[in-house]
């Protein structure tokens, strides 16, 4: 079962030469369209004027860019200037090497970004990835992004151009490695309401990962089985499937969710944070990144009662 994750793809040295993109916007926010793969936002993406690729949209994607698994892709982009470089991830292993170009272009929907940096991975965990390759914070770390889960439908706004109505309910959120952090309550056992500091992966298809470690404040259930969750670009996470019994987040409440328990030195390189919530939850919302103000805004879709599977 495939389940990257991305969230620790990029080290903070690699940020340093993050270069903002550029893009123009009247009051109709730009498009992009996806589609849901394995519980994943895919959203077809030009890489130096390749044919639409398959690429996933993280929240966890931390610079302005594209990130490749196949080194089949080197064929596809001209690599003038490439250099070689080691990226650490999410896995047991030791930091992935890739090919790292300064600038490219890319092309998503309606959204077309100059000197964006691309990555190609020569780690042999990635080549079997079922997909091509992960964007994120070239998004994220500049507008204002509303995910419509039911048109299957990303729409990027500047914020002179925002507004809701009050079918939005407002989380506020802290950012923290680039990732937006906020409180959410779960009931894992009987009578063990514990709240919960927590982040958005949506590299991960899975509902709800609770990260396991010393001092952690809920229990782990009696019905579990030990299991490979995910590989990630460092090799393989292993840990416990089973279910909690209750979550709220934003006043709503969801019951008998798929969770996953994964040990936190393994699973997460992030300095904070109890939890996190994936795809497969979130997908259950219509969702609005909103990182200039700090806050994310959700509203439950056609599929938030459907149960967990």
């Amino acid at each position: 079962m495939f389940n990257f994750r991305s969230h620790s793809l990029i080290s903070s040295i690699l940020l340093v030469f993050a270069i903002l993109p550029t893009l123009t916007f009247a009051a109709d926010p730009l498009k992009v369209p996806f589609h849901i793969d394995r519980n994943r936002i895919i959203i077809p993406t030009q890489v130096n004027g390749s044919q639409p690729l398959n690429v996933i949209l993280d929240t966890g994607m931390r610079f302005d860019g594209v990130y490749l698994f196949h080194q089949d892709a080197l064929k596809l982009i001209d690599t003038t200037g490439a250099v070689e470089a080691r990226v650490p991830g999410a896995g047991s292993g030791e930091a992935s090497m890739v090919t790292m170009i300064e600038t490219g272009n890319v092309k998503f929907g309606e959204v077309a970004i100059t000197n964006q940096r691309i990555m190609v991975s020569h780690s042999a965990h990635t080549q079997s990835f079922p997909t091509d390759g992960v964007i994120g914070w070239n998004l994220f770390g500049h507008y204002i992004v509303e995910i419509d889960y039911d048109q299957q439908l990303v729409q990027l706004r500047d914020t002179a151009y925002f507004s809701y109505d009050s079918s939005w309910t407002i989380i506020p959120i802290e950012l923290r490695g680039d990732l937006p952090h906020f409180d959410i309550t779960v009931e894992v056992v009987d009578s063990e309401v514990v709240p919960l500091e927590v982040y958005i992966d949506l590299a991960s298809g899975d509902a709800l990962e609770l990260l396991v470690h010393p001092k952690q404040r809920f229990t782990l259930p009696k019905n579990v089985t030990w299991d490979r969750l995910d590989t990630g670009l460092s090799g393989d996470i292993y840990g416990n499937r089973g279910r909690s019994k209750r979550l709220q987040i934003g006043g709503y409440e969801l019951t008998n969710i798929t969770t996953t328990f994964a040990p936190i030195e393994v699973r997460s390189k992030q300095k904070s944070g109890e939890g996190i919530l994936g795809n497969d939850l979130i997908r259950r919302f219509n969702v609005v990144f909103d990182y200039p103000h700090q806050r994310l805004l959700i509203k439950p879709n056609k599929t938030f009662k459907l149960p967990f599977e």
